[in-house]
């Protein structure tokens, strides 16, 4: 157990590192990289699935999405260490495609806040697809912790993607119907 705790501790500290690495080059190259986003229904925009989750506008920006990343990622991980891989995927994924689907014509969507809602999304609706007290007790923990950034869904702000936070949430939620071992019946 304290070498699996101490991998997903690297696991996240590298994360961490890979995201501010890449804001402190981005800053140092006047946010060259911020055209890597999700450019809604252009052919280049599609890119931006990959690479979006490493890009922020600001340092303000990334301080915003680095505490609920590693809190949420880790939480992924408490079970198994490959449904951070797995979960990450399916989200950059859905929630990238739905982004790019929907998004306004002329934005450019980039943030880890999809990854954010992503790990929400599985971790509310892992309890309901596995059924097991441990997952339930998460669901219900992660709910009454972090259950008001359901808010950030709806479009309610200005230059905040909530197409990204929606996709994202709705791509965990896959990822947890996907993942999870089916609960057993009684026979």
């Amino acid at each position: 157990m304290r070498d699996q705790l101490k991998t997903q501790l690297q696991i996240l500290g590298l994360c961490a590192i890979t995201l501010w690495s890449i804001q402190l080059i981005n800053s140092l190259t006047s946010d060259s990289l911020t055209q890597f986003g999700i450019q809604p229904r252009t052919l280049v925009g599609l890119r931006g699935i990959l690479f979006a989750p490493f890009l922020h506008g600001s340092v303000k920006h990334l301080l915003a999405n680095t505490a609920p990343f590693l809190i949420l990622g880790g939480l992924v991980m408490v079970r198994r260490i490959m449904d951070f891989f797995s979960v990450s995927v399916i989200v950059m994924v859905v929630g990238g495609l739905g982004t790019w689907l929907i998004g306004g014509s002329g934005s450019n969507h980039i943030g880890a806040s999809g990854l954010v809602f992503g790990y929400l999304g599985y971790l509310l609706f892992r309890g309901y697809f596995e059924r097991s007290w441990p997952a339930i007790s998460l669901s219900v923990f992660v709910s009454i912790v972090y259950g008001s950034m359901l808010f950030g869904v709806l479009p309610t702000m200005p230059h905040i993607s909530w197409e990204g936070h929606l996709f994202g949430f709705i791509g965990g939620g896959l990822a947890a119907k996907w993942l999870t071992a089916k609960p057993r019946s009684a026979a």
